[in-house]
C-alpha cells in the first residue's frame, strides 16, 4: 500500500474519529435537556393516567448512561403523600432517550418512604387501582352483588404493571394507618433482578411482628409469580390480623406460593396456582384446646370468581401430611327474598342478616389411604385420644353438603368414612376397648372440675347389668334419645341435620344431634370442653368403635344407663331409681321410666318438671303422651300399657324434699320445654321397631326384658 493510500485511511479515520467526537460533545452538551424533557414526560404519563401529583427533584448524569434524581414524591390529588423517596438511581437507554420515551432499568431506590392511610371517609391509595372519573367505563350491574373476579383483577393488574423488571430498594419503610388496623414495615434490603426476587424485612401488623425472608420469581407481563416467605432465625411467621379479629394465632416456618396465571372473561376470573406450609400451627380457643400442628400441608387450585360468587373448581387437589382430598365448592350471594327479609331471629325481628342469600354447596373426597397414613396424618392437637393408633386396611372420607339460607329447610348433608380391610392393630393414648372390661370413671361438671370417680363394673355394688334395668326405662331412653341405636353405626344423619336447621334458624345451637354413641364416647374418653376438635375426635372414636365392632350394643348401653348424669352429684341408673322413687331400677315403671328419660338432656334442671306439689307441670305431661305414643306405634309397649299410664310419679326417695315444697306454685319459674323435647325422633316415624322393641302383654313391669341380638 503506497503512503497516499495510507494518508486517505489516515484522514478518513481521523474525520470518524472527529465527528464521533463532535456527537458525543453535542450529546454531553444536549444530553441534560433531553434528560430534563424525559422526565417531564414521565411526569406528565403518570399524571395522566392517576389522579396525582409527582415531584422529580433535579436529576443529572452520574456516568454516561446513568441518572440519579434527587428527590421523588407521589401525592394524590386532595390527599396525604403516598411515596418519598430521597433519591433514584437508575440505568437509561441513550438511544430510548433521543427517541423521547426514555426506558429506565436497574432502580436503586434509598430511603423510600410508602405512608398508605384511610380514614372513615376517604384514603390516599386506591387511585392505583381505580379508574379516573374522566374515563369512560362501562356501566357495571351492581344489582346482583359485588363481582369479586373483577376487583381482584384489577387489583392484580396495578400490582404486577408496576412491578419493575430490575430494582433495589435500601431502607425501604412501608407504614398503614386506619380506624382499626395499623401496620410498621421496615426492608433493610429489597432486590429484583431478571424478575428474581430476594430481600428480608421486619413487620409489626396489628401489635404482631415477624422478621421475615423472601425469595421467589416473578414474571409480570404473564401474571405469574412463586415465592416463599420464611421466618428468620429459625422463628415461625405469625399472620396478623386474625388474633384481633378471630381471636386465632395462625404460624408456619416457611410458606410457599405460586400464581400460575389469570384468566379474566365474562365478568368472571380463573386462577391457577398453589400453596404449601411447613409446621402450620392454628390455635382458637372453640377449635382445640391445644395448638393445632398440620407438619406438611398444602392446596393445588383452580379457583373462580365473579358476580357475588366464588368456587374451587374440579382439579383442585388438597394435600394433609400425608392424604390427599380432592374438593369442588361454591359460595354465591342470592337476592333476598321479601318473605325472608325482617324474619324473627331468636324471637327478635331482623332487617338484615348477614347469612341471608348465601348458597353453599361443597364435595370433598379423599384418596383411598392406608390407614397407618390416615391415622399418622391427622392434626396434632385435635385427636389426643387416638394419637398413636395404628391398623391396616385403607380409609376413604367423602363429603357432600348444600344449603340455601333463603330454604334453610333444603340443607343436605352427607358425610362417610369408609373402611377396606380395616382393622385396629394398635390402640393410640386411649384404649378404646376399656369399654369391654371393668374401668373407673370420673364425672367432670361443666367447667371441668372432677365430681367423683367410681369403678363401672360388677365390684361396684351400685353397678346395674343391663339385664336388671326396667324394659320401660330402656325402651323410653331409646325412643327419646336415639331411636335407631341399635341398627346405625353410631350416627343418625336425619337427626343431624334437622338440629342443624334448627340450629341455623335460630342462629344458635339451640338443639344437638348426638346418639347414645355419641354421649357414651364423649363421657367416657373427653372432656367437657366445648370444642369443635372435641367433637370431630368424638364421631372418629364413634366410627372406630361401632364399624369395627369393637364393644356390642348392648354393652354400651349398660354402660350409658351407668354413667350418666340424673340430677346433682347422681351418677348411674341405680343411684336416679333410689334418689326420686326408692326403687330399684328393675322395678320402674312407665310413667317413672318417662320421667327419667326425659330429664337426661338437662338434668339439673329436674325440679322444673314438677310444681310445688309435685304435680307434673303440662311440658312434662306432653312429653309423656309424645314418647309413650312412639313406644305403642314402634310396639314397645302395649296400648294398654299407654292407657293406664299415669300422669305422675310418686317422688318417694330423696328428691321429695327439693321438689315438693308447697309453696305458691303462681310464683314458681316457668319449666324450660325444650327440656322434653326428644332430640332424635326424626328417624322414629315409619321405622322400624329396634331389635330389643318387642312387648310380652302378659310380662309383669317389673320383669326385665332379654337383650337384643348382637348386631
Amino acid at each position: 500500500m503506497d503512503s497516499a493510500v495510507k494518508k486517505k485511511i489516515g484522514i478518513g479515520l481521523g474525520l470518524v474519529v472527529v465527528l464521533l467526537g463532535l456527537a458525543l460533545a453535542a450529546f454531553l452538551l444536549k444530553r441534560q435537556q433531553l434528560l430534563d424533557y424525559a422526565l417531564a414526560q414521565v411526569k406528565t404519563k403518570v399524571e395522566r393516567k392517576y389522579p396525582a401529583q409527582l415531584t422529580l427533584g433535579p436529576a443529572r448524569f452520574t456516568d454516561l448512561n446513568s441518572v440519579r434524581i434527587e428527590g421523588v414524591a407521589l401525592v394524590p390529588a386532595g390527599r396525604d403523600t403516598l411515596l418519598r423517596a430521597s433519591s433514584i438511581d437508575a440505568s437509561l437507554s441513550v438511544r430510548s432517550l433521543f427517541a423521547g420515551r426514555p426506558v429506565f432499568s436497574n432502580l436503586q431506590i434509598d430511603n423510600a418512604r410508602l405512608t398508605a392511610r384511610k380514614t372513615a371517609a376517604a384514603d390516599n391509595y386506591s387511585f392505583l387501582y381505580r379508574k379516573k372519573k374522566t374515563q369512560q367505563v362501562a356501566p357495571r350491574d351492581t344489582t346482583k352483588g359485588t363481582n369479586y373476579g373483577l376487583l381482584l383483577n384489577e387489583l392484580l393488574e396495578a400490582g404486577f404493571d408496576n412491578i419493575p423488571g430490575e430494582a433495589a430498594f435500601k431502607n425501604f419503610l412501608v407504614t398503614y394507618e386506619s380506624p382499626r388496623h395499623q401496620a410498621r414495615i421496615v426492608m433493610p434490603g429489597l432486590t429484583i433482578e431478571d424478575g428474581d426476587i430476594t430481600g428480608q424485612l421486619s413487620a409489626t401488623i396489628d401489635s404482631v411482628s415477624n422478621n421475615l425472608g423472601i425469595s421467589g420469581h416473578v414474571e409480570a407481563g404473564d401474571y405469574e409469580l412463586a415465592a416463599q416467605v420464611y421466618g428468620l432465625n429459625s422463628q415461625p411467621v405469625t399472620l396478623p390480623y386474625l388474633q384481633r379479629r378471630l381471636n386465632a394465632r395462625v404460624q408456619f416456618d416457611t410458606l410457599r406460593m405460586s400464581l400460575d396465571g389469570k384468566d379474566f372473561d365474562e365478568e368472571q376470573l380463573t386462577l391457577r396456582g398453589s400453596a404449601s406450609a411447613t409446621h402450620f400451627v392454628l390455635n382458637q380457643p372453640k377449635l382445640a384446646a391445644r395448638d393445632i400442628v398440620v407438619q406438611h400441608g398444602g392446596i393445588n387450585f383452580i379457583t373462580k370468581l365473579g358476580q357475588a360468587s366464588m368456587a374451587l373448581e374440579k382439579g383442585t387437589k388438597v394435600r394433609l401430611n400425608r392424604i390427599e382430598f380432592y374438593p369442588t365448592f361454591s359460595i354465591r350471594k342470592l337476592p333476598v327474598p321479601q318473605r325472608v327479609i325482617g324474619r324473627k331471629i331468636n324471637g327478635v325481628r331482623k332487617r338484615s342478616d348477614a347469612l341471608a342469600g348465601l348458597q353453599v354447596s361443597a364435595d370433598i373426597e379423599s384418596a383411598e389411604t392406608s390407614a397407618n397414613d390416615f391415622f399418622a396424618s391427622l392434626p396434632e392437637g385435635m385427636f389426643e385420644e387416638v394419637e398413636g393408633m395404628q391398623g391396616e386396611g385403607t380409609l376413604t372420607y367423602s363429603l357432600h353438603t348444600a344449603l340455601d339460607m333463603n330454604q334453610v329447610d333444603s340443607l343436605k348433608f352427607d358425610s362417610s368414612l369408609r373402611g377396606k380391610n380395616f382393622r385396629i392393630t394398635k390402640f393410640g393414648r386411649e384404649n378404646l376397648n376399656k369399654l369391654n372390661e371393668e374401668f373407673p370413671y370420673t364425672a367432670y361438671n361443666d367447667k371441668g372440675d372432677s365430681i367423683k370417680t367410681f369403678l363401672v363394673g360388677p365390684s361396684n355394688k351400685d353397678f346395674v347389668p343391663y339385664d336388671e334395668v326396667s324394659r320401660y326405662l330402656k325402651s323410653a331412653i331409646q325412643t327419646a334419645e336415639d331411636p335407631r341405636f341399635f341398627t346405625h353405626k353410631g350416627f343418625m344423619e336425619k337427626a343431624f341435620v334437622k338440629s342443624a336447621i334448627q340450629n341455623l334458624k335460630e342462629r344458635r345451637f339451640a338443639r344437638g344431634g348426638s346418639t347414645i354413641s355419641m354421649q357414651l364416647v364423649k363421657n367416657v374418653f373427653l372432656t367437657r370442653q366445648k370444642t369443635v376438635a372435641r367433637k370431630v375426635e368424638e364421631m372418629l372414636m364413634v366410627w372406630l368403635i361401632e364399624n369395627t365392632r369393637l364393644v356390642s350394643k348392648e354393652r354400651m348401653f349398660e354402660v350409658y344407663l351407668n354413667i350418666i348424669e340424673w340430677g346433682p352429684k347422681i351418677y348411674g341408673v341405680k343411684d336416679a331409681a333410689r334418689f326420686y322413687f326408692d326403687k330399684q331400677p328393675a322395678n320402674l315403671n312407665l310413667s317413672e321410666s318417662l320421667y327419667l328419660a326425659s330429664i337426661i338432656p338437662k338434668p339439673k334442671f329436674y325440679r322444673y318438671s314438677f310444681d310445688s306439689y309435685g304435680n307434673l307441670r303440662g311440658s312434662a305431661r306432653y312429653f309423656y303422651r309424645l314418647i309413650a305414643d312412639i313406644m305403642v306405634e314402634r310396639g314397645m309397649i302395649t296400648q294398654a300399657d299407654r292407657e293406664n299410664m299415669a300422669l305422675g310419679v310418686a317422688l318417694n326417695g330423696p328428691a321429695r324434699k327439693y321438689i315438693v315444697t308447697a309453696r305458691d306454685t303462681t310464683r314458681t319459674a316457668a319449666a324450660d320445654s325444650s327440656q322434653f323435647e326428644p332430640l332424635n325422633l326424626i328417624d322414629l316415624l315409619g321405622g322400624n321397631a329396634a331389635p330389643d322393641a318387642g312387648v310380652n302383654s302378659n310380662t309383669p313391669e317389673t320383669q326385665p326384658a332379654s337383650p337384643p341380638p348382637r348386631p
